[in-house]
């Protein structure tokens, strides 16, 4: 004989669904393709209602998930800034950048990160930025913001103009690629292995080093004199 589930669980059990189910479809399609519908089909929950009486709404469930994500990946990279800082590693860029990477990858390829997280924050940082900043602002990023500010000491030889430009450029490149490494673990993918072996993460972490420590070639340093046309 089966038991009957309470309200409180069978609602636990619904709201987690479509939670999963809107990440899922937020990165594979982007925000504006997909609608309240899509998320209700894809969790098969039949009460059109319910995200609004979940969440609220389309945005605020949105805000959720951003929120859930961004608070796990900061409390763990918190934890790793403060092992770098008491072992005297601050200006070590392969450690810092370690804290940078590992909590976003552990995340991401994680049931709790639904194995989508990456590619769903990937296509809001692309598409709606502002949103993005909006949501979480600077009050879950603390120990983003310390990496990047052990990573200018470190680099402290490089002209500014280049070095603040490599940064920026390291937080794209690494959206990519930890959005392919997540996806190849995806147990919902049936893609190739190229992501799985055992270099592959030392091969990236080679990579982002590499584009934040290489000297200026000839043709930049002479370019940084030239006026901004």
């Amino acid at each position: 004989m089966s038991i009957a589930r309470t309200p409180r669980v069978d609602g636990e059990e619904t709201r987690g669904r479509l939670k999963s189910e809107a990440q899922r479809l937020f990165a594979l399609h982007g925000l504006d393709g997909v609608s309240i519908k899509d998320i209700l089909a894809a969790a098969e929950v039949r009460n059109r209602a319910s995200v609004h009486y979940y969440f609220g709404s389309k945005e605020a469930l949105l805000e959720e998930l951003l929120v859930e994500g961004a608070q796990k990946i900061d409390a763990a990279r918190q934890i790793m800034v403060n092992d770098i800082e008491t072992a005297g590693n601050s200006k070590d860029v392969r450690a810092v950048l370690g804290a940078l990477v590992k909590p976003v990858l552990e995340f991401s390829q994680s049931e709790e990160g639904r194995h989508t997280y990456m590619r769903f924050v990937a296509n809001m940082q692309l598409n709606h930025r502002d949103f993005f900043r909006a949501t979480l602002g600077d009050k879950w990023n603390g120990g983003y913001r310390r990496c990047l500010a052990m990573l200018r000491e470190s680099l402290s030889y490089l002209p500014v103009p280049v070095l603040e430009q490599r940064l920026s450029i390291m937080g794209i490149y690494s959206n990519a690629l930890l959005s392919a490494m997540e996806a190849s673990t995806d147990p919902m993918n049936k893609g190739s292995s190229f992501w799985n072996g055992p270099h592959s993460f030392h091969n990236m972490m080679d990579t982002l080093q590499a584009v934040l420590e290489c000297h200026p070639s000839n043709a930049t340093a002479a370019s940084l004199d030239k006026p901004k046309v």
